[in-house]
């Protein structure tokens, strides 16, 4: 994939003309690429702070729910799903440095909460919550209950019916260190096993959860 090198098509995505444009460099840089520095230490503080504003979106949207539903809502909406997504509709990937083959939707979704820590470096909470409500608000505004994980969609329908909790086992690992993928399989008694790739072991367990959910008819508000 060939890499963009000019960054006002992004900034402009992001909605801010950065002050300080190695928080943006730093933001699109993968530890593939020997640079003295990439996006890890952004994406931990970005998860943080896209955590704080959308827990207050979700409470300013729904006061009457309750804990449990809340934190459904919030898992689906910063889950890597749904940044990847996020980071695919703003055409991140082809501004991300990384060595060829690297990136993938687990690296995309990293690099959307890293750059909403650039943001917040740059130019405060401010700057970064501006972006957040901007992308964010559309996707609260689409749902009209709270959604539930296909793993524990899975996990309730067999305890309700006496099969005891799903058994999920790691059956490959494929890919370089960098970029991994890993096959998990899900097996409930009774029942015929449902295999699933992911870039991680969770995003591959809630694939196959998924997949085993369609083979017994079932559906998940997600």
């Amino acid at each position: 994939m060939t890499v963009t090198t000019d960054l006002e098509p992004l900034e402009i995505a992001l909605g801010r003309r950065f002050q300080d444009r190695t928080f943006l460099e730093q933001a699109l840089t993968h530890a593939s690429i020997d640079s003295g520095g990439s996006y890890e230490r952004l994406e931990f503080l970005g998860d943080r702070v896209l955590g704080l504003v959308v827990a207050q979106m979700l409470l300013d949207k729904f006061p009457d729910e309750d804990e449990g539903q809340i934190g459904r809502r919030f898992a689906a909406l910063v889950n890597a799903g749904s940044l990847s997504r996020i980071g695919v509709e703003l055409g991140i990937a082809g501004h991300i440095r990384a060595g060829a083959g690297v990136i993938n939707e687990s690296i995309i979704a990293d690099v959307i909460e890293a750059l909403i820590a650039a943001l917040f470096c740059d130019g405060g909470l401010a700057a970064a919550e501006a972006f957040v409500r901007r992308i964010w608000s559309p996707l609260i505004e689409m749902g009209s209950k709270p959604p539930q994980d296909p793993k524990t969609a899975l996990q309730e329908w067999a305890q309700a019916g006496g099969r005891g909790l799903p058994n999920y086992r790691d059956v490959a690992r494929d890919g370089p260190d960098h970029a991994p993928s890993f096959t998990v399989e899900v097996c409930i008694d009774g029942e015929p096993p449902a295999q699933a790739k992911g870039s991680s072991k969770r995003s591959a367990e809630r694939e196959a959860a998924a997949i085993m959910l369609g083979m017994l008819g079932l559906e998940h508000n997600e």
